[in-house]
């Protein structure tokens, strides 16, 4: 019995070997394909998705390029217009006197007066500074002060040469006399 079992033991052992090898072989086999097949599924998709992902990121910059050259346009523009508009204001405040005294009534230089400002009305000049307005220094400048007893707070007394603004950049501020509190 010894024998048999021994031989039978030894038997099992060696089958079971080479069954495991089978299997084992088996395994890494289908393992190897696997992952042979992920490493080479894997690789043109990562290739794709890189290249997408580069193909997005140039849409992306070229978006943002875009919007940075037509914002520069615009700021360049602006500018442009300021400063013909700027270059243009001690004409118009020399016609805005005029109108004022009255001698522009009934002359031609009544209408140029009014192309001139419906041209600045088109691009959104506005004029600002008048008589009660509370002063601001970032909008006026003070020639004159004046103290008085009747204001609490500073206030614009007289326009010398009114302020003009582009839209909300400051072309111009407001040249005035302002009365101040009184000290009491």
């Amino acid at each position: 019995m010894s024998e048999e079992n021994s031989n039978s033991s030894a038997e099992e052992p060696s089958e079971i070997h080479d069954a495991s090898q089978f299997l084992s072989e088996d395994t890494s086999s289908a393992e190897e394909l696997t992952v042979e097949d992920i490493l080479n599924a894997a690789e043109p998709q990562s290739k794709e998705a890189e290249l997408l992902a580069d193909l997005q990121r140039l849409q992306a910059e070229f978006v943002n390029y875009k919007a940075r050259v037509e914002r520069d346009r615009d700021v360049a523009r602006n500018s442009a217009i300021a400063e013909v508009i700027r270059a243009f204001l001690p004409a118009l405040d020399d016609l805005t006197r005029a109108e004022n005294h009255g001698d522009l009534e009934g002359s031609p230089f009544a209408a140029v007066v009014t192309k001139l400002r419906n041209a600045g009305d088109k691009f959104g000049l506005k004029t600002f500074g008048a008589k009660g307005d509370k002063f601001d220094p970032e909008l006026h400048n003070a020639l004159v002060q004046t103290p008085n007893n009747e204001v609490t707070e500073t206030v614009v007394a007289d326009v010398v040469e009114p302020g003009f603004m582009l839209g909300d950049r400051l072309l111009r501020p407001a040249m005035v006399a302002v009365f101040i509190p009184a000290e009491g």
